[in-house]
C-alpha cells in the first residue's frame, strides 16, 4: 500500500557547499530551485569571499536519499554555480562513533596516578574481595548498563548484523547518558543462539548494574530475556517489549482520560504479533482490559489457527474472547483503539471507519507508519505516531532511562510487572489533566521532569514488591 512521501528532515539532510559569482540574485536563485523541488532550508553560511567569488555552505533537508540525490542535480544545473562539496549531515555525525569514555578524576600527578591505579587500587580491590557488595559503591557498576544486541531485528531495517547495529546501539547510550546519568556501553554480539546470548551476556555481567536487550528478532528475545533474568541477579529489560509497552499504556491513560472513557472499558486492536505487539497485549491485560485482538499477517490471532507459534498460540488463549476470526478491517469493526506494531502502510484510512467513534489510532511503525497520520486523522480523534516530526510520539527515551535510573539506585535485582505499570502511570502524570489534548497525551521526549519522575515510581514499587538490595 503505497504511503504519502515524508517531509523533508534532518534524517535526511546535507551540507551543500557552493561556489558562485558574488552578484545579486545568485543566491536567491539557488533558493528558489531548491525550494521549487521540496527542499527545505536551513542555515546559509559565508565561507569566504575570493576573486569576486562567493564561498557558501548551505544546510538542506531532503525527504530521502534519492530526493538529496535529486536536489544535487537540479542546483548543479543553475548557471554559474558549481557544488564544491556535498557532505551528508547523518555521516558527519556518526564519524568516529557518537559516544566515548572519559576520566572522572583528571591524572595530572603521581598521587592522583597511585590512588586510581598501582599501588592504591590494591586495597580497594580487597575490599571488594571481602565484601562483594562493595562493587556498587567503589566501581562503575552501580551506574551503568550494558545494552546488547545481536543486529537481528533492528527497528525499520530487519536483520543487518551485529556491526551495522553499532551506529544504533551507540545512539541508545547517549540517550541512557543524557536522559538517565547513565552510563551505557554498546555490546553487539556475533552469535545467534540462544544459548551463546545468554551465556556471553551472563559471563561479562559482572561489570554493569543491568542489561538492556535491543533489537532481537523474536521469538528468541522473549527465551533470552527469561532465561538471563533466572541467570542474573540484576535487572534484564528487553526495551522493544517492555519499554514500547510502557509508552503506549501511559498514552492510553491519557488518551482515556481525555475522551472520558475508562481504559478496561474499551475495546483494542493491537496490529503486529511480534515482541512489542505481545508485551503490549500483556499489559493491557494486566491492567484488566480484556476486549483484545491482536493481528499478524495472518489475520486474526484466534485458536485453532494452525500456523501459530508458542507465543502466539499464548496469545490466542488469553486474548480474543469471543473467538472472532477474519482480516485486520474485521478486527477493526466497533474496536476503540488501534495499535499498530508492525509495517508500514499495513492499513488505509478507510479501514479506520470500522471503528467506533471517537476513535484512537496509534500507527507506530518506522519509518512508514501502517497508516499516515494526515490520512488516520480524517476519522480519528487521536492520533500517535514513533515519528518525531508529528504530534504524540511513542518513544520509548521516555520509559527505559527513567526505569534503569530507578532500578540501579535501589540495586533492584530485577524489573517487575508493578515497576513497569509504576513508569506508565508516572509517564502518564507528567502531563496535568487540564492540559491533556488530542496532540498532547504523551511529554516531549525533551521533558527533563520525566526520567526523575519515572525513576522515582519504579524505586517505590521495587521496594514494593521486595526485590530491592538496599
Amino acid at each position: 500500500m503505497e504511503s504519502k512521501p515524508i517531509s523533508p528532515s534532518a534524517s535526511y539532510s546535507f551540507l551543500l557547499r557552493l561556489s558562485y559569482p558574488n552578484k545579486i540574485g545568485m543566491l536567491a536563485n539557488v533558493v528558489r530551485v531548491l525550494s521549487e523541488n521540496g527542499a527545505d532550508l536551513g542555515a546559509m553560511d559565508i565561507v569566504s569571499v575570493q576573486s569576486g567569488r562567493m564561498i557558501r555552505e548551505i544546510t538542506v533537508n531532503a525527504r530521502s536519499e534519492e530526493h538529496a540525490e535529486q536536489l544535487k542535480e537540479a542546483v548543479s544545473k543553475v548557471p554559474s554555480v558549481t557544488i564544491l562539496a556535498a557532505s551528508d549531515r547523518v555521516f558527519l555525525l556518526h564519524q568516529g562513533g557518537k559516544i566515548l569514555v572519559e576520566n572522572k578524576v583528571p591524572l595530572t600527578n603521581r598521587d592522583t596516578l597511585s590512588m586510581a591505579y598501582t599501588p592504591g587500587v590494591a586495597r580497594v580491590c580487597e575490599a571488594i574481595a571481602a565484601r562483594p557488595d562493595l562493587v556498587y559503591e567503589l566501581t562503575i557498576k552501580g551506574r551503568s548498563v550494558a545494552v546488547v544486541s545481536d543486529g537481528s531485528a533492528v527497528l525499520g531495517l530487519g536483520d543487518i548484523g551485529p556491526a551495522a547495529a553499532m551506529p544504533v546501539m551507540e545512539g541508545k547510550a547517549m540517550l541512557f547518558r543524557e536522559f538517565g546519568q547513565i552510563h551505557a556501553y554498546p555490546i553487539c554480539l556475533a552469535a545467534r543462539k540462544v544459548e551463546e546470548i545468554v551465556d556471553t551476556v551472563a559471563r561479562i555481567a559482572v561489570g554493569f548494574g543491568g542489561i538492556n536487550l535491543e533489537d532481537i528478532s523474536a521469538p528468541r528475545c522473549f527465551e533470552i530475556e527469561e532465561r538471563l533474568q533466572e541467570r542474573l541477579e540484576i535487572p534484564v529489560f528487553h526495551d522493544d517489549q517492555h519499554g514500547t509497552a510502557i509508552v503506549v499504556l501511559a498514552a492510553l491513560i491519557n488518551s482515556a482520560r481525555l475522551l472520558g472513557r475508562e481504559l478496561t472499558a474499551q475495546r483494542y486492536v493491537i496490529l503486529g504479533a511480534g515482541a512489542a505487539g505481545v508485551a503490549v497485549a500483556k499489559m493491557l491485560l494486566k491492567v484488566g482490559c480484556r476486549s483484545i485482538l491482536v493481528c499478524d499477517r495472518g489475520g486474526i490471532v484466534s485458536s485453532g489457527r494452525p500456523d501459530l507459534s508458542p507465543v502466539k498460540q499464548w496469545l490466542a488463549a488469553q486474548t480474543n474472547p469471543d473467538g472472532i476470526r477474519g482480516t485486520v478491517r474485521e478486527a477493526l469493526k466497533g474496536a476503540d483503539v488501534f495499535i499498530g506494531v508492525s509495517s508500514g502502510g499495513r492499513i488505509s484510512a478507510d479501514d479506520l471507519r470500522e471503528m467506533r467513534e471517537p476513535r484512537t489510532v496509534f500507527a507506530l511503525a518506522n519509518p512508514t507508519p501502517e497508516v499516515m497520520p494526515e490520512e488516520a486523522a480524517r476519522y480519528a480523534q487521536i492520533v500517535a505516531t514513533g515519528r518525531s516530526d508529528y504530534p504524540n510520539q511513542i518513544n520509548n527515551v521516555l520509559a527505559f532511562p527513567g526505569v534503569f535510573q530507578g532500578a540501579l539506585s535501589v540495586r533492584a535485582s530485577r524489573i517487575t510487572e508493578g515497576m513497569k505499570l509504576a513508569a506508565a502511570e508516572a509517564i502518564a502524570s507528567c502531563i496535568p489533566s487540564s492540559e491533556i489534548a488530542p496532540e498532547y497525551i504523551v511529554p516531549s521526549v525533551f521533558n527533563r521532569e520525566v526520567a526523575q519522575c519515572v525513576a522515582e515510581a519504579v524505586a517505590q514499587a521495587a521496594k514494593k514488591d521486595r526485590v530491592v538490595r538496599t
